[in-house]
């Protein structure tokens, strides 16, 4: 069985969307597309070289796949991994593409037949409304989120319509020079209640 692992940069309020520019993703009149650079340095830049090594196939959502289709084959020298590893991308409208490795699956059941083949773990970035599918489904097993010192109050969230109750345990923790938390959370179950003893 595979892993499928989230890796997410977010804002306090959980807005993910079109953090590297204000062309990335303008969808519904989105005005802070670009957030996360004021907040980069030399902790934050290693991390992200570290993820961008690691061996793994993709699962993106179709608008993601559309934002990086013609940008990544042009920076292969930044990240080799992205053009090596197999894209698989949930779309009922596109069929085929010219980036290699990329092969169209439409639905849920595809999701699950995927996670349970033999293979290298299963990487999501952006691709909000596909990762809110994963988590209502149960089928998130690690999150690496990137969570930013600012709200913007609007835009696509990560957490959104429907997560399931879900506990999370801490695997890993950086905090940047400029306030950026680096978590890493591996799913751990149902949630636990109980009440607090004074």
């Amino acid at each position: 069985m595979r892993k499928i692992i989230v890796l997410s940069m977010i804002t306090l309020d959980g807005v993910m969307q079109a953090p590297g520019g204000p062309e990335e993703d303008a969808s519904g009149v989105f005005k802070y597309g670009g957030w996360v650079a004021p907040y980069g340095d030399e902790v934050g830049g290693k991390v992200v070289q570290k993820e961008l090594k690691q061996t793994a196939d993709y699962l993106l959502g179709r608008k993601t796949f559309k934002i990086w289709e013609n940008y990544w084959p042009e920076h292969a020298d930044f990240w080799p991994g992205i053009n090596e590893g197999t894209k698989y991308v949930m779309s009922k409208t596109v069929k085929k593409s010219n980036w290699k490795n990329t092969v169209f699956i439409e639905s849920l059941e595809d999701i699950k037949k995927l996670k349970n083949s033999n293979g290298a773990d299963i990487q999501v970035w952006g691709s909000s409304k596909l990762v809110q599918l994963l988590l209502k489904n149960d089928l998130v097993d690690e999150l690496r989120l990137n969570i930013y010192p600012l709200t913007l109050g609007e835009g696509k969230k990560l957490f959104d319509n429907g997560a399931i109750p879900a506990a999370f345990t801490l695997t890993e923790s950086t905090v940047t020079t400029t306030g950026v938390i680096i978590a890493g959370y591996k799913r751990a179950g149902k949630v636990k209640t109980g009440t607090i003893e004074v």
